[in-house]
């Protein structure tokens, strides 16, 4: 899948275009990359996803914007394995914030990307303060020659999957909820960083991974873990939080203890699939009360996987 960045998308061959931030790449988004990738085919043109870094709300309020459910990276993984020929991902600026929706579309969509077909829901908005909308967009595209095709709402068990639906089931610690309407088990992913090493210090050694950005969950969770390199989930118990008890943090940080794992993570690439919630974080009167629980905490994740290998 090729890959470009930039306020100015790159020109090219004739493509089926789709457009939209895709956070979680959910599955009504699966559903949207799989009727642009077939689309594409009968076109015998490219696919191609248009979105934006940062996310539209983070560059105008970014203390309100809601938590990320998917770093880029990982999107646009979720992006090729879904058979996406080609993502440009534009930089949302002032630039773009500014541009008028008749531009965005002659701009961007016509003469940027030479889309021949591009599929949006009905609910998208465009252009400078969100004036465009499906009408203006109709009109537009019947001007330039752009085939449009509105992109029906994905239901599941009565409720409309969008990224809000899952950041719901997060921060309810509906894990199974929010699988459901992914697809898949939410996972975050980061590289292992060099810690103050107090897990190990009190028989607890975890792999630590610095949040740039609001985690969609916080909490202890049973998870597994795959790293950067191997084919093997571990086993794990894992932390997103502020770590209360000893050395607070300012910003969260996501801390895993792989309870089978011998060998070193630093620098290396980690994915943590999180699989159950076990309990909301806490502060503790002293060190040994921590250890007491993230011993606990361990036994319930090894009951777990337990369970889970005799089902």
């Amino acid at each position: 899948m090729q890959v470009t960045h930039g306020s100015s998308p790159p020109g090219g061959g004739r493509l089926a275009l789709t457009i939209g931030n895709f956070d979680g790449v959910h599955r009504g988004h699966q559903a949207m990359l799989a009727r642009a990738v077939a689309r594409a085919r009968a076109l015998r043109a490219a696919s191609c996803v248009l979105t934006f870094e940062p996310h539209p709300r983070e560059f105008f309020s970014p203390s309100t914007a809601p938590a990320r459910l998917t770093r880029l990276r990982d999107k646009l993984e979720q992006m090729a394995a879904a058979g996406v020929d080609r993502v440009h991902v534009a930089r949302f600026d002032a630039r773009l914030a500014a541009l008028p929706a008749e531009r965005f579309v002659q701009d961007v969509v016509v003469q940027g990307l030479r889309a021949a077909w591009l599929l949006v829901g009905r609910d998208f908005r465009f252009g400078a303060k969100r004036g465009g909308d499906f009408a203006l967009l109709e009109r537009l595209c019947a001007q330039h020659g752009v085939e449009l095709e509105a992109m029906p709402d994905v239901v599941l068990d009565a409720e409309r999957v969008s990224s809000s639906s899952v950041r719901s089931a997060l921060a309810a610690g509906e894990l199974a909820a929010a699988a459901r309407l992914l697809g898949r088990p939410f996972a975050m992913s980061g590289r292992v960083a060099h810690g103050e090493k107090l897990g190990r210090e009190i028989g607890f050694p975890t792999a630590n991974i610095a949040l740039r950005r609001r985690s969609p969950v916080a909490g202890i969770f049973v998870v597994e873990c795959l790293a950067e390199g191997e084919s093997r989930w571990w086993p794990a118990v894992a932390s997103v939080g502020r770590r209360p008890t000893v050395n607070p943090t300012a910003a969260p940080l996501l801390e895993v203890h792989l309870l089978d794992f011998v060998g070193d993570l630093y620098r290396r690439h980690l994915r943590v699939r999180f699989l159950k919630k076990l309990r909301d974080e806490q502060k503790y009167d002293d060190v040994p009360q921590l250890r007491a629980a993230i011993a606990q905490d361990a036994k319930a994740a090894r009951q777990y996987f337990a369970m889970k290998s005799n089902a």
